[in-house]
């Protein structure tokens, strides 16, 4: 035993960093929110137990419904069409053109800077009311409006920004067209095929695996969309709350309200719903996500 414990003493001692990590800046931490979410804790005052009380609270909160509804039209609208868009880039990409590494490089460059403050600014000097835009628009005698001014307009901006960084699924599409065998395609182009179907029964299948990754990464990141809204809206979620999204809100709470307690709890419902979608994700991928060696599930 001692002898065992001997043979096994340095490899602790190299995970024994990761596990001061895991358990100092995660799990640590996760614990104490989720008392937090239990108490009324002001910040600066000694918590007090009030059991589920930010827990009821939450849904009678008006601000906070809202802002759950501002973020389930963020992720619901801009997943889908970042992973087309990402898709159908790759599948451009895939036909061998020339220079594709600079191609791959420089549509991957938005993700890298896509969640930056800079970037955030940027999109103001695009979108606002004397933005690039609406100078363009203005070439041809179409009166522009302020489009992160504007309730109805705010949000989409963010939308539109959020498909802009389809860099990294589409590298995460590209790699897995390149490993799809050329003679299962040609195979299908024997049978009379064509390229619609080629696509959409062979390439698609084989690449669904890819696709259900690529899914679940980007639900879980864009609920947690947070500089975007924060710069463009000045942290404040507007204009009239359109895009206050749930970190921003949580965010007012925490450090704007010195609500803890209340944040905490926003914090442990968020993780409940990413949760639940990405469970839902694994129970719906059975199907349509084609293994291979499992063949296709019904």
């Amino acid at each position: 035993m001692i002898a065992r414990l001997r043979q096994s003493l340095p490899a602790y001692l190299f995970l024994l960093p990761w596990l001061i990590g895991v358990l100092g800046l995660t799990i640590g931490p996760m614990l104490l929110s989720l008392y937090y979410s239990f108490t009324d804790y002001a910040l600066l005052n000694t918590p007090e137990w009030t059991g589920l009380h930010n827990y009821t609270a939450l849904f009678q909160d008006s601000r906070y419904l809202h802002s759950l509804r501002v973020t389930f039209i963020y992720v619901g609208v801009s997943v889908p069409l970042e992973m087309t868009f990402a898709l159908a880039v790759a599948v451009l990409l895939n036909r061998g053109l020339k220079g594709l590494a600079v191609y791959r490089a420089l549509y991957y460059v938005p993700s890298l800077l896509g969640g930056s403050v800079a970037i955030a600014l940027l999109w103001q000097q695009i979108f606002g009311s004397d933005g690039l835009l609406n100078q363009f628009l203005g070439l041809f005698g179409i009166q522009g409006h302020g489009w992160i001014s504007e309730p109805g307009t705010a949000l989409w901006t963010l939308i539109v920004l959020r498909v802009w960084q389809f860099g990294a699924p589409m590298v995460i599409f590209l790699a897995g067209l390149r490993q799809i065998p050329d003679d299962v395609l040609e195979a299908a182009e024997v049978d009379g095929a064509g390229r619609w179907q080629r696509f959409w029964r062979v390439t698609l299948p084989l690449l669904s695996p890819v696709v259900f990754f690529n899914l679940v990464l980007q639900i879980i990141g864009a609920f947690q969309a947070f500089t975007p809204a924060f710069v463009i809206s000045g942290g404040k979620g507007g204009p009239s709350d359109s895009t206050l999204f749930y970190t921003l809100y949580l965010y007012q709470q925490a450090f704007g309200n010195f609500r803890m307690g209340y944040a905490a709890a926003m914090a442990w419902v968020l993780l409940l719903i990413i949760a639940v979608f990405t469970g839902l994700n694994f129970v719906l991928g059975r199907t349509w996500v084609f293994y291979g060696d499992e063949g296709v599930r019904r």
